[in-house]
């Protein structure tokens, strides 16, 4: 590595980091004392010189709404003194500033205070924000550990650009300056001749408009996400009922919480979510899960169903049997919602769907509530507690004890599913479809302790200026193929360009990592390495990660304490938002030292998204030619760019209902409260919303009945209605005398986040091994112990990982996280050694890949004495790359589950992590599951790529959904 001169902006980052490594190549790790830096010149001291204070002590106040109090109040952030602990028995006082944030580790967006210090600006550390009203104060482990994160000794500090091949991990480092203006050039080039040539692909976005908006001024398709592979399969069964796309279970209130997941450690929204769910419990509320892995959440469960994966729609659909039969639903709530006279005029007669009962008027628009009532228990009346108790392998005694519970709780049904059985079997979807159905026979739709849709509890205010929509359609985001998919098919993007659909110009990745994270990632070692087909690479990222190492910049991005975002979640009944923050940006202004761009006030040259965007768009458009700098124009001065206090400033004015007022009351402006808070309840509670709106459906009613589903060419009985679909891993598809195996990866530990987690030491410590559990009864067939190794084959290739044996796993399955298994190809450089695996590739020319460990985690040396710590070695194994791609042919979701056809135990020459994978092979299971879609081409009813009503992230003008002229294979 090389670099200039020390840049003013270089030594403020400099003596605001005490603890973070300047640089690469040849600088060494550097530890500076608690008043200097790492010269021995002391820190400047910003602000007045006040006297110390002594601390005050927290009293305990009762909020009502289980918000915690003891901490400091609001009125003291400013200037909070508290004891230094590592001084103990000493007493010395220390004074922080205390600036709300949001943590950056799931989307649970929970708030956040960060302790920064008055005299040197390092942040202490992080705790709760007890003003938040979604997380009220409280976390997981995961915000806490942001501190790791920002101290991590292996972090990226400086922008850098690829000097040998790609992956050869050569690098230099650059200026902001020169990284943005080739970039912006690249992407301006693809802009004039294309408005398909710039793909943005996200993991965790962690704010809710902003870099869309950037995205539509582009005028561009290029939103790319990983939505399939994590949340499709529910998205689709819960939009094709209400129109919204995601649950939202009161869980507080309810008298039953019905899961479908390991919810309570490894949910969507768990931690606010948890909370909730055991206040629910100690007031008398009953849990009920279905898993077939004995995870935290089924341990703390009343009633725990181990169902066998794909099975779970039988169940559902035995308990809503169970409820029709006694006709104990809520009549007067389906009469009013459900879309039931259109099921009675359009069902009979599709493939599979019974006759009216003869009783029934037959006339248009005679056709009463009781023909449906009829008509209904004609439908289900098949589903019994014998069947679903066979198909599940579960005790006939649970399934009917469940069915009880759910009758009782009539409209305080809280129910949720959102990755689990919906992205792990084929035909998912309506998993999520049968489990509202519940919710819909219950009444317990928006009620009090009933399942809220997320529109309904989630607040994203209008952004600054919307750009207008754009005229475009990626066919490599959302191919004819797949008319209903939920969002992108992003986990085919290498498939479909060694297809030839297409190629990328420009790539960005922020925070993701597709070769690592996505299924097949082989597939994506070719795709990244094809400059010819994947042109620039800019990976935006807070740390190193395998995808990382094979692109063209790697440009340092913020943590939940570095950046400015909005965001908003639905993790109760109420509406709220959360304000991230760069709190040491707002430590130095509230000091009296104004700072132009956040990386000037982060550690090295670590940027905010935010503000990079706007530079980027500035620079893509210089003359305004292209219509894009428009729309990053300062409203104050439109002949510089916008500011990220004019960009909130006018959100917070302007789109939040109730803000300015709040502001006004205690004479603040909307912004200074944002900044003060970190947050802002928009409405306390939002029960049944749809009695003055209505479903976002195209009929305005809970739809039982999908028109949607019979006019886009999928009219069968099982597709239209709530209906169970087969599983590629139902007991019919796993030949068990063979030896084959259900793999279930698709579950988490409790602190895992996606390609953050190897650089958060608190985490790793806690959570870094992945072993494959396994049933006593397997393990003895196979022959193995606890800690012993096991070689699994998949349909592509296989993998080695120790064994795991125990009782809380079904027979016939073994399950292992695909959260963990980082590796990097240098020992110096690409991860944390503690955290991820020295690795070796090899390829023969024809397919086939191989990844070997050469040393497991160890102690490395930094100026983080706890690296020294380090005392384990096994750091999971990366079974990801062996999982040939599943796509759902309806929701597009990848299909997790996978049929191992081979478990035993490991040979003389199998070493822990080895993994191999022939892609040739990953091409032709791809063709086999492409083959089951039925594309627009021949089913659209109206000459269009998708239903209009259905959501996209990014709608492009109506023009833009013509079915094209030359589709691809046609």
């Amino acid at each position: 590595m090389s670099g200039g001169p020390e840049t003013l902006a270089d030594k403020v980052g400099r003596l605001l980091t005490k603890v973070l490594r300047p640089g690469f190549g040849g600088d060494e790790p550097v530890i500076a004392s608690e008043q200097t830096n790492a010269a021995g010149e002391a820190l400047p001291s910003y602000g007045a010189a006040e006297p110390s204070r002594e601390p005050v002590s927290l009293l305990e106040v009762d909020h009502g709404d289980g918000r915690m109090s003891r901490y400091p109040p609001p009125e003291r952030w400013d200037d909070w003194v508290e004891w230094d602990a590592k001084a103990w028995p000493r007493k010395i006082p220390r004074r922080y500033s205390l600036v709300p944030t949001i943590c950056f580790n799931c989307e649970s967006a929970c708030g956040l205070l960060a302790y920064v210090d008055k005299t040197t600006f390092e942040i202490r550390k992080f705790e709760g924000n007890p003003a938040h009203p979604g997380s009220r104060g409280r976390n997981c482990a995961k915000g806490p550990a942001t501190h790791n994160q920002i101290y991590d000794p292996e972090r990226i500090l400086y922008p850098l650009k690829r000097v040998g091949a790609r992956g050869e991990g050569k690098w230099k480092r650059v200026s902001w300056d020169e990284a943005l203006d080739d970039i912006a050039a690249k992407m301006r080039q693809s802009r004039e001749r294309r408005r398909d040539g710039i793909m943005y692909h996200v993991g965790r976005p962690g704010e809710d408009h902003y870099t869309n908006r950037c995205i539509t001024a582009w005028g561009v398709d290029g939103h790319n996400s990983h939505t399939n592979i994590c949340s499709s399969g529910a998205r689709v069964g819960y939009a094709l009922w209400t129109g919204c796309d995601r649950p939202s279970p009161d869980h507080a209130n309810a008298r039953v919480i019905l899961l479908i997941s390991s919810h309570l450690e490894t949910g969507h929204y768990f931690n606010p979510h948890a909370q909730r769910i055991i206040e629910a419990k100690s007031a008398g509320a009953k849990i009920i899960t279905l898993d077939p892995r004995l995870s935290n959440t089924a341990a703390r469960s009343d009633l725990w169903l181990p169902s066998w994966p794909g099975s779970e729609s039988v169940i559902l659909l035995a308990i809503a049997a169970h409820l029709i039969r006694r006709r104990s639903y809520d009549r007067e709530f389906m009469r009013r919602w459900v879309n039931w006279d259109q099921l009675l005029r359009e069902g009979p007669g599709l493939p599979g769907m019974p006759d009216l009962p003869a009783s029934a008027a037959g006339a248009e628009g005679e056709l009463s509530f009781e023909d449906f009532e009829a008509y209904l228990e004609r439908l289900y009346g098949e589903f019994t507690f014998e069947q679903a108790a066979e198909a599940s392998q579960v005790p006939i005694e649970r399934i009917e004890e469940a069915a009880r519970l759910v009758e009782g709780a009539g409209s305080r049904l809280a129910t949720h599913t959102w990755r689990s059985a919906s992205i792990g079997n084929r035909g998912g979807w309506q998993v999520a479809r049968c489990l509202f159905f519940l919710n819909v026979l219950t009444g317990s739709v928006g009620t009090p302790g009933g399942t809220s849709m997320n529109a309904w509890n989630k607040f994203v205010p209008k952004p600054f200026a919307s750009p207008p929509a754009f005229e475009a359609w990626n066919e490599l985001q959302l191919p004819h193929e797949w008319p209903l998919a939920f969002f992108e098919m992003s986990f085919l993007l290498p498939h479909f360009l060694a297809e030839g659909r297409g190629t990328v110009d420009v790539y960005f990745t922020r925070v993701y990592n597709p070769m690592w994270i996505n299924p097949d990632g082989f597939m994506w070692l070719e795709a990244l390495r094809d400059e010819d087909k994947l042109g620039l690479h800019v990976a935006l990222t807070p740390t190193w990660n395998e995808s990382a190492w094979f692109a063209d910049y790697v440009l340092p991005m913020g943590h939940a304490g570095e950046r400015h975002d909005l965001m908003s979640q639905e993790t109760h009944a109420g509406q709220w938002i959360g304000f991230r923050q760069p709190v040491r940006r707002v430590a130095l202004e509230r000091a009296g030292r104004p700072v132009q761009f956040t990386h000037e006030a982060n550690p090295g040259k670590v940027w905010e998204e935010a503000e990079f965007w706007v530079e980027l768009s500035w620079r893509m458009d210089p003359d305004g030619s292209l219509g894009i700098r428009e729309w990053f124009a300062s409203p104050a001065d439109p002949s510089r760019p916008i500011t990220q206090d004019e960009y909130w400033a006018h959100v917070f004015e302007h789109s939040v209902p109730g803000l300015p007022e709040a502001a006004a009351a205690e004479e603040l402006s909307p912004l200074a409260y944002m900044r003060k808070y970190g947050c802002f309840e928009v409405l306390r509670s939002n029960y049944t919303p749809y009695e003055a709106e209505g479903f976002a459906t195209p009929s305005g009613k809970l739809e039982l009945f999908s028109p949607t589903m019979r006019d886009w060419g999928w009219p069968e009985r099982e597709h239209v209605i709530p209906w169970p679909l087969d599983s590629h891993v139902s007991p019919a598809n796993i030949d068990r005398d063979r030896g084959q195996m259900l793999l279930l990866p698709n579950f988490r530990l409790p602190t895992l986040i996606h390609t953050r987690s190897a650089n958060a030491k608190w985490l790793y410590e806690i959570s870094h091994a992945n072993p494959v559990w396994i049933h006593p009864s397997d393990a003895g067939r196979i022959g193995v112990q606890s800690g012993e190794l096991v070689r699994v084959q998949t349909e592509i290739g296989y993998f080695v990982d120790k064994v795991y044996v125990t009782e809380g796993i079904k027979p016939g399955i073994i399950a292992m996280s695909h959260h963990l298994g980082r590796w990097r190809l240098a020992s110096d450089m690409g991860g944390n050694p503690g955290m991820s695996a020295l690795a070796q590739l090899d390829e023969d020319g024809e397919g086939g890949h191989a990844l070997n460990i050469l040393e497991h985690g160890r102690a490395w040396d930094s100026f983080d004495p706890d690296t020294a710590r380090i005392w384990w070695q096994d750091v999971g194994v990366h079974q990801n790359l062996t999982h040939a791609v599943h796509p759902d042919p309806i929701s597009g979701a990848h299909c997790w589950l996978q049929k191992a056809l081979s478990v035993r135990k490991a040979g003389a020459s199998d070493r822990h992590g080895d993994v191999h994978v022939d892609t040739r092979k990953s091409m032709a299971v791809y063709r086999q599951w492409h083959a089951l879609t039925r594309s627009a081409v021949d089913h659209s009813p109206d000459g269009t790529r998708r239903p209009w009503w259905l959501k996209r992230p990014l709608k492009p003008t109506r023009a833009a959904y013509a079915l094209p002229e030359e589709p691809f294979g046609r």
